[in-house]
């Protein structure tokens, strides 16, 4: 059995919908003999390649067209389905091809709205190749949970490290501020730190990370939680422009960094800012804020970028070509392989019900990146505790380079990751 715990979320009357139906079925015998329910049919794919073979259905929710998160939303959900695709063109899985492109909806970055497409579409699918947000994706884990849905998160909370269904790739957020701050000590003699970053525990389990490293080293701490929206940022402009402190790890969307970074720094800051992945967009060189964030800026990562060079990073490439290179593309590609694996898991035992993915997940010992990760990725049979992922990277600023950030640090765990007990998420 996994040694992920449930975590209790609190998510209100959200709760009340995880019983709606339409998303059980008793098990038939499918293709190969293998058991399976809903979101497969004998019937191929609508885009089916091989028209012999029947269809596994994943769905995807992601910030499609308004929300903060839409300029990555968009290359992440793109990767996935050029992903499934190359999957399709190597034969599928089990006698199946997979479909990613019918069941793919919009929650513009909005919890009941991400509730509500998820009811719409979770009678027929398999599992979620995509729910993208920590807050957004808390609003469906107990009908998940009720429902047995094994999803990939577009998102790196350290919750998903205690969520049986749900198959997390990367550090998360509180071990990737973690390692940025011990980073900070080390290479920049940082005596003082601020955590910069929007409410909710996409915010909120960075800042914890940065907390745990700053006492872990005696530094002096700040806490500030900012709104999003380009208009809300002048308390957190404030705050480090009076505070002053040597680093400040931010955890925003890409258009309020810029606008943090670059006002600080008009107004004379000279410290340094380390966001956390979901902060960067390369768009920022190209804003007004750019001489700033060249000069005060770095990225701290969950891998390496799109132009790196690794097996899966090139089939990356290959898939997409004539892209403008965006690490969305990078990300979407990279959380994609955990389902792979589980699928293929689930084929080997005969089960591709929602239970038996489940159970396959639970056998994960490790998963095969193809070099985008380091070997040991991808453990979801141990404890919390063993299966954490305690690697980073930084990158900073660079015009020449595709995604507009070069490596400054390749993978690394620093010392307060290292020693971490990791009984509980970050944030609570």
């Amino acid at each position: 059995m996994s040694g992920k715990r449930s975590a209790v979320i609190f998510v209100g009357v959200l709760l009340l919908a995880s019983c709606r139906g339409g998303d059980s079925a008793a098990p038939q015998e499918g293709a190969g003999g293998i058991k399976v329910d809903v979101g497969v049919t004998s019937e191929a794919c609508p885009e089916a390649k091989d028209k012999s073979k029947g269809c596994i259905y994943l769905g995807t929710i992601s910030d499609l067209t308004e929300g903060p998160f839409k300029t990555l939303a968009v290359p992440i959900t793109d990767a996935q389905k050029a992903f499934w695709k190359r999957v399709n063109d190597k034969g599928g899985i089990g006698g199946y091809e997979v479909d990613v492109t019918k069941y793919v909806k919009d929650n513009k970055y909005n919890p009941q709205i991400h509730n509500q497409v998820y009811q719409e579409i979770k009678g027929n699918v398999l599992a979620l190749t995509q729910t993208l947000g920590s807050p957004t994706t808390a609003a469906i884990l107990p009908d998940m949970k009720n429902t047995k849905m094994v999803a990939v998160p577009a998102s790196w909370t350290s919750l998903w490290g205690f969520e049986d269904g749900v198959l997390e790739s990367g550090a998360n957020y509180c071990v990737e501020s973690m390692n940025a701050v011990d980073h900070g000590v080390e290479k920049m003699g940082v005596k003082s730190v601020m955590a910069v970053h929007n409410p909710g525990d996409y915010g909120d389990d960075a800042a914890a990370g940065a907390k745990i490293a700053a006492e872990k080293r005696g530094l002096t701490f700040e806490n500030v939680t900012t709104t999003p929206g380009q208009d809300n940022q002048g308390g957190a402009i404030d705050a480090v422009v009076s505070k002053k402190p040597d680093l400040v790890i931010l955890t925003t969307g890409p258009t309020d960094a810029a606008v943090i970074i670059g006002q600080a720094a008009a107004r004379g800051f000279t410290g340094r800012f380390i966001g956390t992945s979901p902060t960067w967009n390369p768009g920022l060189l190209k804003s007004p804020a750019a001489p700033a964030i060249k000069a005060l800026y770095m990225q701290s990562a969950p891998w390496k970028s799109w132009s790196t060079e690794s097996v899966g990073h090139t089939a990356l490439r290959a898939a997409l070509p004539g892209v403008t290179p965006n690490d969305g593309y990078t990300a979407g590609w990279v959380w994609a392989y955990p389902l792979k694996a589980a699928l293929e898991k689930a084929v080997e035992n005969k089960d591709l019900t929602r239970a038996g993915v489940l159970a396959a997940v639970k056998q994960l010992t490790s998963v095969d990146y193809e070099g985008m990760l380091p070997s040991g990725a991808g453990n979801f049979s141990a404890s919390p505790q063993d299966a954490l992922f305690r690697q980073s990277t930084l990158y900073k600023p660079d015009d020449a380079s595709p995604t507009g950030v070069t490596l400054v640090e390749d993978f690394f765990t620093g010392s307060t990751a290292k020693d971490f007990k990791f009984e509980k998420p970050c944030y609570q």
